[in-house]
């Protein structure tokens, strides 16, 4: 199936396997390359070392195309930037828009430039700065989200821009992927389905928390950082909920703490980075401190299995996922659902 998408990154599929913290690490992005869909690199969480070697694994395990996601607002990002062009990346996918110069070094190396974005006007932002393509997230997605649902953001964005288009958040199959290409769509970017393969290194009893839930065990909550941040509900969660402010911050100064050691900042460093998170955001201290270490609360789920420390980021889909597949089954599991979808739908002239 040939879309703008496929053309763009070389790949063989319309499918993007999203850069999820502690997750999209190189064994699931190598393995979703060689099933010839855009596997995507969670560099957010590494050091600029790990990032290499990371980069570097990927190379060795696939010759097929890849993507690297990383933080527009890092203060190394000019450096990881220059990590994706020497490693030999095809894209570079950044959570929060990256500034025109980014971009125009990035595209000047041979680098295809796909910002992720929320809204209709940071698509149009972006693509007038020169990005090759957007992913666009609706509110079904996980982790970071907002408040559109999918079904209504993507054909606005794909209407605003005249760059490729693809559509995250509630995507699982090939009738999503269908849907998605009669909005407009060039493609479908996937996480929580990637998250649930055999493929993904999150350890398994964590998998089969993502698998034992429902719909309505998927929530959206402002009580870890401020933001809004879909996730399964648990009693963390439940209990940072209901902690007033003084709780609040002793919660989140412990949880610092630990980061801290595990990370090496210091304690001003921390802050800062929780300031930066904020986004005009009106922020108490506790959730300040919990931005900074927000990183910390998803590795203790997803990389310790410890569910009961940490959080799981999950998009909506989870409540529907119930198998785990290799990462080449699912994407030719969801390439024949499509074609069947078509062929349906073509039967009905």
């Amino acid at each position: 199936m040939e879309t703008a998408l496929t053309r763009l990154a070389g790949i063989r599929h319309p499918i993007v396997q999203t850069g999820m913290g502690w997750v999209a690490g190189p064994r699931l992005v190598s393995a979703t390359a060689e099933a010839g869909a855009l596997g995507i690199l969670a560099s957010a969480t590494m050091t600029l070392d790990q990032l290499r070697a990371a980069i570097a694994e990927v190379r060795c395990r696939t010759d097929a195309p890849f993507g690297v996601n990383l933080r527009a607002d890092a203060a190394d990002a000019g450096d990881r930037v220059r990590l994706i062009i020497d490693g030999g990346a095809r894209v570079a996918s950044f959570a929060l828009a990256p500034s025109p110069g980014l971009i125009a070094e990035l595209k000047e190396a041979g680098v295809v430039v796909i910002p992720s974005v929320g809204a209709r006007r940071h698509a149009e932002k972006v693509a007038a700065w020169g990005a090759d393509a957007v992913i666009v997230q609706g509110g079904e997605g996980g982790g970071h989200t907002g408040e559109v649902a999918t079904s209504v953001l993507l054909p606005q964005v794909v209407d605003a821009v005249r760059i490729p288009v693809v559509a995250a958040g509630g995507f699982f199959d090939g009738r999503g992927l269908v849907a998605a290409l009669a909005y407009g769509a060039a493609g479908i970017a996937m996480g929580t389905r990637f998250l649930l393969t055999s493929d993904s290194p999150v350890p398994d009893a964590v998998k089969a928390r993502y698998l034992a839930a429902t719909v309505r065990d998927v929530t959206v909550t402002r009580a870890v950082d401020g933001l809004p941040h879909r996730m399964l509900r648990t009693d963390l969660v439940a209990a940072l909920e209901r902690s007033g402010r003084a709780r609040g911050l002793l919660h989140a100064i412990r949880r610092a703490a630990g980061f801290r050691k595990l990370s090496g900042l210091s304690w001003p460093q921390m802050v800062r980075d929780g300031l930066a998170l904020r986004h005009g955001k009106e922020l108490s201290w506790s959730q300040v401190l919990l931005a900074a270490n927000t990183p910390m609360l998803l590795r203790s789920a997803m990389v310790d299995g410890r569910t009961d420390l940490g959080v799981m980021a999950s998009g909506q889909v989870a409540g529907v996922i119930d198998d785990l597949p290799s990462c080449a089954e699912l994407v030719r599991r969801t390439m024949a659902e499509a074609e069947e979808t078509r062929e349906r739908l073509m039967a009905l002239k």
